[in-house]
């Protein structure tokens, strides 16, 4: 199972770097591996420790994959780095063991400090509907453009009738990358 979240670690500079990222729990491990290239990679690789949130503010996920990347931060507990202010949770966690791949390297990581913000005040369709845009829009340059138009006109129906203000925001922003990249790929055609 992998449960999608937002990863936060520091970079060489000392600023904090936001990314979504789906995890995974390997045993007593939680698993990240994320593509290459990654800064979140090249970050954990140099300092060993992440902090993973928890958030159901779909706004995060939208906005890092959409160049919006100012989100209120506080201190972790245990590492050195930062966590999201206004996460639900966070699991603060040591990089243990990586098993290297040119594409994928896995990254087994150690829970050091968890910690609980905030209730979970259950799902609103709206925020699984922006989640899976999401991911679309980080996978527009793999996808045939039949197969992101069909999954938009569907998803659209669940934002349409639940989502609130922060859905609502988070899906008009995956909107304008998935008009960027068709406009680009538009305008790449011409030339």
């Amino acid at each position: 199972m992998i449960r999608e979240t937002v990863v936060t670690t520091r970079a060489e500079d000392g600023h904090i770097h936001i990314a979504p990222m789906g995890i995974r729990e390997e045993g007593e491990y939680l698993l990240l591996a994320p593509f290459r290239p990654s800064q979140s990679l090249d970050n954990m690789l140099r300092e060993h420790c992440a902090v993973i949130n928890y958030t159901d503010d779909v706004r995060i996920i939208a906005g890092c994959l959409t160049g919006r990347w100012q989100w209120p931060l506080c201190p972790a507990n245990r590492i050195a780095g930062a966590r999201l202010q206004d996460t639900l949770a966070h699991t603060e966690v040591l990089v243990e063991r990586v098993e290297d791949d040119e594409l994928r390297p896995r990254l087994l990581c150690r829970p050091v400090h968890e910690e609980q913000h905030a209730p979970f005040h259950g799902f609103n369709r709206a925020q699984a509907a922006v989640l899976e845009a999401a991911i679309l829009v980080s996978r527009l340059h793999m996808l045939p453009r039949q197969k992101i138009q069909s999954e938009i006109e569907y998803l659209t129906i669940a934002v349409e009738k639940t989502a609130g203000p922060h859905e609502q925001q988070a899906w008009e922003w995956l909107m304008e990358a998935v008009t960027q990249f068709r406009d680009k790929q538009h305008n790449e055609v011409i030339v």
